[in-house]
């Protein structure tokens, strides 16, 4: 099970933190990753964590940062710099992989969380 939260309405330019609960995926053996949906595209890898290796999409390089608590079983996403183009339904993965790079993609994911909506506007 996947827990996620966090998400909710921010000016652009302000700042957001998700959080996703992973208590049943060791991340040892699983990556964890964030996708994120807008109506009529396809989910989009937007950050991963492992325990070798992380993955960033371009678009937010430099304003999104993923970290874990691994006593509290759980990864973050801090997200700054928000940007109108930013806003999506983000939804918590684990991963059929241990890594993240070159898996941080729908055909990889094994788990999905129930999503939390995320809203940039002035």
């Amino acid at each position: 099970q996947l827990v996620e939260s966090g998400g909710g309405l921010v000016q652009p330019g302000g700042s957001l933190r998700l959080s996703c609960e992973h208590s049943r995926f060791a991340l040892d053996d699983h990556a964890i990753a964030w996708f994120r949906q807008v109506p009529g595209k396809e989910r989009e890898g937007v950050s991963c964590i492992s325990t070798s290796d992380t993955y960033y999409t371009d678009p937010v390089k430099g304003r999104f940062s993923i970290s874990t608590n691994n006593v509290k079983n759980t990864v973050y996403l801090q997200m700054n710099s928000l940007k109108p183009e930013d806003a999506a339904v983000y939804y918590c993965a684990v991963l059929a992989s241990p890594f993240c790079r070159g898996r941080t993609v729908e055909v990889w994911v094994g788990f999905w969380g129930q999503g939390t909506h995320v809203n940039v506007s002035s």
